[in-house]
């Protein structure tokens, strides 16, 4: 990395970003490409905004669940102003939520988030996490409910697992027949080089799955039933069992009601078991409908230290997937002829994922973490803030400006703010 007066710079251009993208309570991942609240990309902004103003880090989280829907889900995106540059928008969706909406939810990374903005002052944070806490409650329910198949956390649309094009989906998603579907016109490639986008094949049953949500009203029990695509996946299920752990510690510290997670937290640990591929050596995606695996070794397999899971033979296939990257952890197996290194999931490195990877490392005491770090802090500084990167050149990709890469600088790479503080 550079040196300190560099790292100096580089804090300043980071909070330069967030404010930039922040619309006043709520954060966009950058202007243009994402016009909106997503729910993931929000929770590591509050983070982000954590390291310089507290008061707003918290706000952020306080935005992000007001959107909450009755049955206790969060969506994926909460369209606050209605901009026409963005592509599937709320009249897709018919979200029934209190703020137009999307009809799925996303990684529920929120709940660690406030753990980690609850420990840099807890006095300041008891107040604005007691009111949150209920609602996370809710949320975390609702997974439970609605998102379980053997004790495995699921998804039921690629964007509901924030890996929208991974090659993890391809032979579930080639058995949908997307007919039916009004023609459209992308947004997205209008703001980034259709060859770092997923194809139209792919957005044809994307858009698939999104009618068939709207048109059942988003009732939970009816997509049970008629859904071809539900995924058991790793990000959702090591995201929500650590989020499960962070929300019982909070509820602990706070003297909260936590009767439900510790059952709920047993639950994902035994689910955990049915996600192992013992073939590949990693946790990989099961199709619930064929017992299917996706045969791809994702930068999700390795969140199993994150969500304190036994990582059996994972650190073996890390490190043979890591033998070619130079920057962080590739999205997709490198030695896949399904990677592709600039294509969004198929194969680009994501800062946030790194960190995620990395915290879990540093908690069970492996090397793995501090290289990780600094690979990815050498990344944002040589290539900027960019949505994601080549893990092979380092080449930025996709948006830039990007909100949740500017908040992973301040919180965790950059060595004046926020370097190691996460480790436990």
């Amino acid at each position: 990395m550079k040196d300190t007066m560099d790292a100096a710079a580089l804090d300043a251009e980071a909070e330069r970003i967030l404010r930039m993208n922040d619309r006043g309570g709520y954060s966009v991942p950058t202007a243009g490409l994402y016009p909106y609240q997503w729910n993931w990309d929000s929770a590591f902004a509050a983070l982000g905004y954590a390291m310089f103003d507290l008061p707003r880090g918290w706000r952020e989280l306080e935005v992000l669940m007001a959107g909450q829907w009755a049955d206790g889900m969060v969506p994926h995106i909460q369209f606050h102003n209605v901009d026409p540059s963005y592509f599937p928008g709320p009249d897709i969706w018919g979200g029934v939520g209190p703020v137009p909406s999307s009809g799925i939810s996303q990684p529920p990374i929120a709940a660690t988030m406030a753990r980690l903005i609850y420990e840099l002052d807890p006095s300041a944070g008891a107040a604005p996490m007691r009111a949150l806490y209920p609602k996370f409650i809710a949320w975390h329910r609702w997974f439970m409910d609605w998102r379980l198949d053997a004790g495995a956390a699921c998804l039921t649309h690629p964007w509901e697992a924030g890996r929208d094009n991974a090659p993890d989906w391809d032979g579930p998603l080639a058995r949908i027949e997307p007919v039916g579907i009004d023609p459209y016109e992308r947004r997205d490639t209008g703001h980034v080089d259709p060859s770092m986008r997923p194809k139209k094949s792919d957005y044809d049953r994307y858009l698939w799955l999104v009618k068939q949500g709207h048109d059942c009203g988003w009732d939970q029990a009816r997509l049970l039933e008629i859904n071809p695509f539900r995924m058991a996946d790793p990000t959702m299920h090591f995201t929500l069992l650590r989020a499960h752990r962070d929300l019982a510690w909070l509820g602990r510290e706070l003297g909260l009601d936590t009767a439900s997670l510790p059952d709920w937290i047993a639950q994902l640990e035994a689910g955990a078991e049915t996600l192992w591929n013992a073939a590949l050596g990693a946790y990989d995606v099961r199709d619930t409908a064929s017992g299917a695996w996706a045969q791809a070794v994702s930068n999700a397999a390795f969140l199993c230290w994150y969500a304190g899971i036994d990582p059996k033979d994972s650190l073996a296939t890390y490190a043979r997937v890591q033998a070619p990257v130079r920057f962080g952890v590739a999205s997709h197996d490198p030695e896949s002829p399904a990677f592709e290194p600039k294509r969004y999931w198929r194969g680009p490195s994501w800062a946030m994922m790194n960190m995620l990877i990395a915290m879990g490392f540093d908690e069970a005491g492996l090397p793995e973490g501090a290289a990780l770090r600094d690979s990815t802090a050498r990344l944002i500084a040589e290539n900027g803030f960019a949505e994601y990167f080549d893990p092979l050149t380092g080449a930025p990709a996709g948006g830039r400006d990007f909100t949740w890469t500017a908040a992973v600088w301040l919180a965790w790479c950059s060595p004046n703010v926020g370097r190691g503080r996460w480790a436990r």
